[in-house]
């Protein structure tokens, strides 16, 4: 009996199991010094960091540029808005130990804001952010003018970047519901909903100086208040110190 055509599709099974279940390559490459000044001069979060905490950073920042495409659409992907997207993601993840983005495969970069239908040349555009679903599922669209004024002096407590990717913490127990099951202790989801909803109420009463689109829905409030306790730590820990208390044990991180 001939074996040599059973032989044959084994090791084509074999090899078709190979690269289906592969896992997907990571490049790993050292930030440049033009990357590291990058960092210095336009993200204050990682430039106030201890040299330890920095190098974790940074070590965080290279697995991420290694593994997520950032793309321009209209616009030219330069190395300024490559740092800003990958600082964007490891800001809120500095604090885990062995986390990272398996939601997301590509961040999109369009010129300035964009509506619902993902079109930025005409029509009313108001959306500075967003993290796709469905047949968008994977992938992250931000305004990289946004993205480039999150980080400026002048962006107060707000930063688009940051926003999207908690969002994508968010996200990563299945469900966008502003409660980050993998991040918090059961015990705790409870009292964090009813913070949730104690503070929506301030906002609503014209008593809390958080942007008011935090009263959207959950998600939403966490992602603005996320931006807050990361933008300005020394502010939401005086204006509302039990949110900053709560955000500290969910991020892992003391600013």
């Amino acid at each position: 009996m001939n074996l040599y055509p059973y032989f044959i599709l084994l090791v084509f099974f074999a090899l078709a199991l190979y690269f289906i279940f592969r896992k997907k390559k990571v490049v790993v490459a050292k930030l440049s010094n033009t990357d590291k000044d990058l960092l210095l001069n336009h993200v204050e979060f990682y430039a106030e960091l201890n040299a330890e905490k920095k190098s974790i950073f940074e070590e965080k920042l290279v697995h991420f540029l290694g593994r997520t495409k950032i793309e321009g659409i209209g616009v030219e992907v330069s190395p300024l808005d490559r740092i800003l997207v990958g600082a964007s993601a490891v800001i809120p993840i500095l604090g885990f130990k062995d986390w990272e983005y398996r939601n997301l495969g590509t961040v999109v970069l369009y010129p300035d804001t964009f509506n619902k239908d993902f079109q930025f040349a005409e029509g009313d555009r108001n959306i500075m952010g967003m993290v796709g679903d469905g047949y968008m599922n994977g992938q992250m669209i931000l305004s990289q003018s946004a993205l480039r004024h999150g980080f400026s002096k002048s962006a107060g407590s707000e930063n688009t970047g940051i926003h999207e990717f908690v969002h994508l913490l968010d996200k990563s127990d299945g469900a966008t519901d502003g409660v980050p099951q993998y991040f918090m202790k059961h015990d705790y989801t409870i009292p964090w909903v009813k913070m949730m909803h104690k503070e929506i109420q301030k906002i609503e009463d014209n008593k809390s100086d958080i942007n008011p689109y935090a009263m959207t829905n959950e998600a939403e409030f966490f992602a603005v208040t996320s931006e807050y306790f990361f933008e300005n730590p020394e502010r939401m820990k005086d204006k509302h110190p039990a949110l900053y208390d709560s955000l500290s044990k969910i991020f892992g991180q003391q600013l």
